[in-house]
């Protein structure tokens, strides 16, 4: 177990927050046999109480338990710390990961053949975090059309005069640089209903190509969200809101969305997969996300989304808030491509 902190290239800012430095921690699994495997846990706005204190904490008063156990049990050995650390997702993820790795390491399964190796390349959005520094945007969203990316994920704050300033100099910018791009809005918890349509006919309004509106109510209001859900003229697609199998299949006998974002660190490698089921079955949209983590984490996410090919979008772009390399492994990045 290890603490990773780095800082950012720019700003991470939301509607809960904003930071300039990364803290992850990185747990490693040994097998008897010599293998490994490596998992990150994230620290997060939105589950304040699971930081690094408490993720190593909790670590630690796991490991005695740990030891001896099949790492080819890690989807049992996960569900039993769900449930007995109902306020550590990240860590719990982090864990199953790390187990995930060390049994495919010590079986000699590959990780993207696991997923079902459907693809060998994604093209992710960029994030454009909460801000109103005019000249940040400019060299934020420039550098990132310049590198090739043509999605942008627009972070709104549900202030309606921020919100259409942000939204209207990111489009300005990449409209006179000549680059063709499409927008995803996240409102990280922070609107109401109204305020929520009240944007949507905005960007409508204007002719903005939003494709999406991502969490913009908080995560348990499922009546909000319902209504939500049958009156936007954008699809709602829901991160926070959905954590576990559990939380999906309340999400749709509620119709509270019209898709979901997985994240490998929120839900670990089994709810993330149960989670994909019963989307597709239920003909929901899928968004493959992370949060600010570093390839130990991120590169899972991007297995699972080459590997299955399951995902509408794909969100995976924390490597760009952080120094990175060209090549971590076999994954390859070339501007807004893994």
């Amino acid at each position: 177990m290890r603490d990773v902190v780095r800082p950012l290239v720019a700003t991470f800012a939301t509607a809960l927050g904003q930071k300039a430095v990364m803290h992850s921690i990185i747990v490693t699994v040994r097998l008897k046999g010599g293998s490994r495997g490596s998992g990150e846990c994230p620290t997060s706005f939105v589950l304040p109480h699971e930081n690094a204190r408490n993720i190593r904490g909790m670590i630690e008063s796991e490991r005695p338990g740990l030891i001896g156990r099949p790492a080819s049990d890690h989807a049992g050995i996960a569900s039993r710390l769900r449930k007995t650390y109902p306020l550590f997702p990240m860590t719990v993820s982090g864990i199953e990961t790390a187990l995930w790795r060390a049994w495919l390491n010590a079986s000699g399964k590959d990780e993207w053949e696991w997923f079902g190796g459907a693809s060998d390349t994604v093209e992710s959005d960029i994030t454009v975090p909460v801000t109103r520094d005019e000249a940040f945007i400019a060299r934020w969203v420039g550098r990132a059309g310049g590198k090739g990316f043509r999605i942008f994920k627009i972070k709104v704050n549900g202030k309606r005069e921020d919100d259409a300033w942000l939204i209207d100099r990111v489009t300005s910018t990449l409209r006179d640089a000549g680059t063709e791009f499409t927008m995803r809005l996240d409102g990280n918890q922070a609107f109401s209903v109204k305020s929520c349509l009240a944007l949507c006919e905005y960007v409508k309004r204007k002719g903005y190509p939003v494709e999406l509106f991502e969490q913009p109510l908080k995560k348990d209001d499922h009546e909000g969200l319902k209504e939500l859900a049958g009156r936007a003229p954008l699809p709602i697609i829901l991160d926070e809101t959905v954590f576990s199998r559990h939380d999906m299949e309340t999400v749709i006998s509620e119709r509270s969305g019209h898709g979901v974002n997985i994240k490998i660190a929120k839900s670990g490698i089994t709810e993330s997969l149960a989670i994909i089921g019963l989307a597709k079955r239920h003909g929901m949209k899928l968004m493959a996300g992370c949060m600010i983590e570093t390839m130990t984490g991120l590169s899972a996410g991007i297995q699972m989304a080459t590997g299955t090919a399951a995902f509408d979008y794909i969100d995976l772009d924390s490597i760009h808030y952080l120094h990175h390399k060209k090549r971590y492994g076999r994954i390859g990045i070339d501007g807004a491509h893994f």
